[in-house]
């Protein structure tokens, strides 16, 4: 081979090697901000271990070729500004938003850096991107529901308690997408002979009050809207307080952590898929791609999980029909 060709061939070698080995090359370790709903002791953290793990496999090793500033807000929306402006001064390349929250924060603060996210239900109708198809801008991500969907949440619970009178929508006044699932239910409420109650919690005294007005007045259930205040400790108080006064529920977040951990029904998305899907998506994106060039995906299954030991304890009879479309059913 003589020297021109062999610099040439040289040259498309090395502009074919994996981004992650460059990286070593060049000295410069790439960043990626986090910004969480759960503190990273919550087992809703699970999803980040498998984000790390998917970069893994995309050739990204942590300390040598990537880094992770990660941050978490609870659903608190000053907590949520003050941690993303603390990861846009670190000066990532890229960031990851977790649910509307997060990725409001983020919009705020930076217009230059790429933004992945997970878990927003209307990233369109919110401005955070010009279509699904095509993006356009710094930003795209991964949907969580569409808003229609809420109708399902009331009719499985209608099913399970048929005399149902009363359904209280526990939300978050901070979920940039609560208003939306508000009027979905509140919609198609009357055609279920139910009435609904909205229930405004922000925090976990909130949280106690309302489910002990919802157990005095009767015949009630509830179902809990998606907000990153139901991590940790407020999720395990959310299931204990359910069970002492015989609320039947239906939650919505966390895809299906709340059935597992004692609730009564969960119907969700798998968010772990999402989180993996998101890493796709940063390491694309690290490696050059565009992220007005990756569509907003939409999920295309969603989880029912059922309790069957909570149904006992609240003395309820499950129907079978309803059994046999759970995708998982807790003994």
């Amino acid at each position: 081979m003589i020297r021109r060709e062999f610099i040439t061939a040289l040259c498309g070698a090395a502009a074919a090697w994996p981004l992650g080995a460059r990286a070593q090359e060049d000295g410069r370790v790439r960043r990626i901000g986090l910004l969480m709903n759960a503190e990273e002791n919550d087992s809703e953290i699970q999803y980040l271990q498998l984000f790390r793990q998917e970069l893994q496999k995309s050739g990204w090793t942590e300390g040598s070729t990537i880094r992770f500033d990660v941050r978490s807000h609870r659903g608190d929306p000053n907590r949520a500004g003050n941690r993303a402006a603390e990861l846009v001064q670190l000066k990532p390349d890229i960031l990851v938003a977790s649910g509307a929250l997060s990725l409001a924060s983020f919009a705020r603060e930076t217009q230059t850096i790429p933004i992945v996210f997970t878990g927003v239900s209307d990233p369109v109708g919110q401005g955070f991107v010009a279509s699904l198809g095509r993006p356009g801008g710094m930003i795209t991500g991964f949907t969580l529901f569409e808003f229609s969907q809420a109708r399902k949440w009331l009719e499985a619970l209608k099913e399970i308690v048929p005399g149902l009178a009363r359904v209280a929508l526990m939300y978050s006044p901070d979920n940039p997408n609560s208003e939306a699932y508000l009027r979905s239910i509140e919609d198609v409420g009357a055609s279920f002979a139910v009435r609904t109650i909205r229930v405004p919690v922000r925090n976990g005294a909130d949280i106690e009050r309302a489910l002990a007005t919802s157990a005095r007045e009767g015949d009630g259930g509830l179902i809990v809207l998606p907000a990153g205040i139901y991590s940790g400790s407020n999720r395990k108080l959310l299931i204990e307080l359910a069970a002492r006064y015989r609320l039947p529920a239906i939650y919505t977040s966390t895809s299906g952590l709340f059935a597992a951990e004692g609730g009564l029904m969960s119907y969700t998305i798998d968010l772990r898929r999402q989180w993996q899907q998101a890493a796709e998506y940063v390491n694309r994106i690290l490696r050059g791609e565009k992220p007005a060039g990756l569509p907003v995906q939409q999920p295309t299954k969603f989880d029912l999980v059922i309790n069957l030991k909570t149904a006992r304890a609240l003395g309820l009879e499950l129907p079978a029909s309803l059994l046999a479309i759970a995708d998982e059913v807790i003994e």
